[in-house]
């Protein structure tokens, strides 16, 4: 019987260790690719004062002010486009594209358009963040 309960304390021993060896899983979101990408230029709040915006001409935007500058909508698109890579104007600006970094896999997305359209979904996660930074 103590051999039992010996090979089972050491059986869970053993297992403790493999999992405090393991690698944590990160969990990706909105918020932690914002961190990851954006903070640096836009600055925690989206407000365009990060540590790196001080050297940048033109400075980073304000982020937190897309919606007001648009009329009071959030454009969806424009955004998701701007991250991306894709919108035009993008000469005028030191944003990089985050297309690469975002790819993976897919979620069909309907930005208002009507149309569901296979899109990444860390994109997808990352402006619905930056929507939700919106004064």
């Amino acid at each position: 019987m103590r051999a039992v309960v010996l090979a089972g304390l050491g059986g869970v021993a053993m297992a403790g260790l493999i999992a405090a060896c393991a690698p944590g899983t990160q969990l990706t979101t909105g918020r932690s690719d914002f961190r990851a990408l954006c903070v640096d230029c836009h600055g925690p709040a989206g407000k365009g004062d990060g540590p790196m915006a001080e050297g940048l001409n033109p400075r980073p935007a304000d982020i937190t002010r897309i919606a007001r500058d648009n009329g009071g909508v959030f454009p969806r698109n424009r955004v998701m486009s701007h991250i991306y890579g894709y919108s035009m104007g993008r000469g005028e600006t030191a944003m990089p594209s985050f297309g690469d970094v975002l790819e993976g896999r897919t979620v069909l997305y309907d930005s208002g358009d009507g149309v569901e359209t296979p899109t990444p979904w860390r994109l997808v996660a990352l402006m619905e963040y930056v929507e939700g930074l919106q004064e």
